[in-house]
């Protein structure tokens, strides 16, 4: 009888144990409903790598800017903020540019792509770097490096000189920067705010680059119309000032060197073999690839959407950017106020599942104000999928071995894109932009259906070997 009760015990510990382990991958199913303050709980070390701690429970609008009482955060916010602005007005203006010189969708597609391939090769490298030397050297270098890009691009569109070939050259540089800038950007937040307002940090981080990407599309329609081009790329490079100044004024502790065995590259594989371990991260990143090349591409089309399907102009192609951001800000928003109160795998998949529904209304839809509010429905469930696996994989993943995952997770984010932007350009310019849109937006939805398929008998498995073993 003895026996018998404690194997009960056991098994009971382990179901727990097995549910607990879930918490940090798109399954965590059991959370405190959105009326209970936020609380913080521990998650088991057989998931992160060693002991951690995160924030649970519903979080009122109050706790929307929690993040902001760290006076590193806040330098680091606005200084973005501001950067980011003149980065989205470049992003703008580089597009309109480049259809405006060569009328090609193809071209399109291999600027976009130009600009995110070096990560492909890079990032991964960026990653270790994150992780060995102090990640605010690192971005004030990467940031730097961006900011004389943007100079240089400003002054050929101001000569009227600029060819495409060289749009591609200044785009492979600013890749190769981005390659080191992104690992480091995602792995500083946990360091100038606290792992327990971990969600609320990226989700605000989240909701600073969506308002920007308001923001910077309409000034950049603005100007582009009434001034030129060349102005955007300026106040791109001056914007940079303000990024840089607030990581110099920061007040951050010494960094401590974590030396691994082997050289720079064995170090820098050890996030690949961390994330093929571990399935949750793996999983993830495997539907965040899918996205990445099929959906987020979207956007590599919309100045041929604009012009030749909405016959748009310089302004009404920024509005189109604009709509998207409001979503996504939106979306960062809710997700900051009330990221923990929701199960995250319903914020994942159904904002993979909102995506793409609103992707593919878009694409088959003439009227202007239509294709707003699907852009706006568009971005708010991009941002649930995004924030949500990006909170779900830091929380995961151990402070030795951050940058390096964040490298990976860079390497999908950017590296994976040159595949959907030459996919996307491809297509479109045999069989048109519209279609293009359609197939990309049924394939997120596809692979969403299946990566839930997938995690449910995942967690079915999990649940049934205690009970066999009992």
């Amino acid at each position: 009888m003895g026996n018998s009760a404690l194997a009960i015990r056991q098994a009971q510990f382990l179901r727990l144990d097995s549910r607990a382990s879930q918490a940090s991958e798109i399954a965590l199913e059991s959370t405190p409903p959105p009326f209970l303050d936020r609380r913080i709980a521990s998650v088991p070390s057989g998931v992160t790598g060693e002991p951690r701690r995160v924030a649970t429970g519903g979080v009122s609008w109050r706790r929307t800017f929690s993040a902001f009482k760290y006076r590193n955060y806040r330098l680091y916010f606005t200084g973005q903020l501001v950067s980011l602005i003149g980065t989205w007005m470049t992003s703008t203006a580089q597009g309109w540019l480049v259809y405006q010189l060569t009328g090609s969708k193809a071209l399109l597609g291999i600027v976009a792509a130009a600009g995110t391939a070096p990560m492909l090769f890079f990032s991964t490298f960026g990653g270790w770097v994150a992780d060995r030397y102090p990640k605010r050297s690192v971005l004030v270098c990467t940031q730097t490096a961006m900011m004389i890009l943007s100079f240089i691009m400003a002054g050929l569109v101001f000569m009227n000189v600029i060819e495409p070939w060289e749009i591609i050259v200044l785009g492979l540089f600013g890749g190769v920067a981005m390659a080191f800038d992104m690992p480091a950007r995602q792995a500083i937040v946990v360091e100038i705010a606290s792992r327990e307002d971990l969600m609320n940090a990226i989700s605000l981080n989240s909701a600073m680059f969506n308002g920007a990407r308001i923001v910077g599309p309409a000034v950049a329609g603005f100007l582009m119309a009434q001034v030129g081009i060349a102005l955007c790329f300026f106040i791109d490079g001056v914007s940079f000032f303000a990024v840089l100044a607030g990581l110099l004024l920061m007040r951050l502790p010494p960094h401590v060197v974590r030396k691994g065995a082997g050289g720079a590259l064995q170090q820098s594989l050890e996030g690949f073999r961390y994330v093929w371990n571990h399935t949750r991260v793996l999983t993830i990143f495997s539907l965040f690839a899918v996205v990445g090349i099929f959906g987020w591409s979207y956007s590599v089309l919309m100045p041929a959407f604009a012009r030749d399907i909405l016959h748009l102009g310089e302004e009404g192609y920024g509005l189109l950017l604009g709509a998207s951001g409001v979503g996504a800000l939106i979306g960062a928003l809710v997700m900051a106020t009330f990221g923990t109160a929701i199960s995250a795998r319903k914020l994942a998949f159904g904002g993979v599942w909102l995506f793409s529904a609103m992707l593919l209304i878009f694409s088959l839809n003439r009227n202007l104000p239509i294709a707003l509010l699907t852009l706006v429905g568009a971005g708010f469930g991009m941002m649930l999928f995004f924030a949500t696996s990006n909170t779900t994989v830091q929380t995961i993943v151990p402070d030795e071995m951050r940058g390096r995952v964040m490298g990976i997770w860079a390497l999908i984010f950017g590296g994976m894109i040159p595949f959907g932007s030459l996919e996307a350009g491809a297509v479109a310019h045999y069989f048109g932009t519209a279609a293009t849109l359609s197939v990309g937006a049924v394939v997120c939805a596809l692979a969403a259906f299946v990566t839930m398929i997938i995690v449910r008998r995942r967690d079915a498995q999990l649940a049934a070997a205690p009970a066999q073993s009992s």
